[in-house]
């Protein structure tokens, strides 16, 4: 996958802070006070989900970073599950301005009570799950294997979470779960550049472009347990061979979701 350049390195520092503050200015003008309140509003989740579409966008266009989405013609025209890598607080936000609006994004439970952010994440309709609860996380998992079934499509950070050093850490089980027994299919996606904008211990934007990549999608063999691990695998080893970062498989053992 061929990278963008990145001047980011090249530029004095204080350049950098000095792009970082006006990607916060416009984050804040475009986003927060101009694209939200309207997405607020709006009557219809697919108008609310479109308008944040168009946010994203116009923020990284207004402030001078590339955005790029390859492989859109690897989704399938019925529902799916897009699985992507977590690198960095605005992987949601980047990679829904990359997909169609009828795929509902997981979130962590949370982030609903979020002032603001809360609701603007309510009125996008985001599931938000409860991942501290073997639980609650099964009971989820059911429900959204009846709402795969019924063909809606969900965009899914298997990790669960991002870290400070560059690697794809261990996978969660509750998406493959999901693909598997709702006979649905995965879609593996990297998103490269967003550890450089807002990675974990940044507290300012930095220049980056921005580089999301789909790839084919995967079926798993099977409803079983053993058919979801293996199409775990088998998307990790795909994300892991494009997404510019190290195999971070020994950094925590992955959570399983009771069947």
């Amino acid at each position: 996958m061929p990278a963008f350049p990145g001047p980011s390195r090249m530029l004095p520092t204080f350049l950098r802070k000095l792009h970082g503050i006006y990607a916060v200015a416009v984050f804040v003008i475009v986003v927060l006070m101009l694209f939200c309140p309207l997405l607020i509003v709006m009557p219809t989740l697919r108008m609310r989900r479109a308008i944040g579409r168009l946010a994203v966008r116009a923020w990284m266009l207004i402030s001078l970073m590339p955005f790029r989405v390859g492989g859109r013609q690897h989704l399938p025209d019925g529902p799916c599950i897009v699985i992507c890598n977590h690198a960095s607080y605005l992987d949601g936000i980047l990679l829904t301005a990359a997909l169609p609006p009828h795929f509902t994004f997981f979130v962590q439970h949370g982030a609903a009570d979020w002032p603001y952010i809360g609701l603007v994440l309510r009125r996008m309709g985001c599931q938000f799950v409860n991942r501290t609860s073997p639980r609650e996380a099964a009971k989820a998992t059911k429900t959204l294997i009846d709402r795969a079934r019924a063909g809606e499509s969900f965009a899914i950070f298997p990790e669960g979470t991002f870290r400070a050093a560059p690697v794809l850490l261990p996978f969660q089980s509750g998406a493959f779960l999901i693909a598997a027994r709702a006979g649905v299919p995965v879609v593996p996606a990297v998103i490269r550049g967003s550890r450089t904008l807002l990675g974990e211990g940044r507290k300012l934007f930095t220049w980056s472009a921005i580089d999301i990549q789909c790839f084919a999608a995967l079926h798993a063999s099977g409803d079983s347990r053993e058919a979801a691990d293996t199409l775990s695998v088998t998307a990790r080893a795909v994300m892991l061979a494009h997404c510019g970062e190290a195999d971070g498989s020994q950094a925590a053992p992955p959570v399983r979701v009771a069947s």
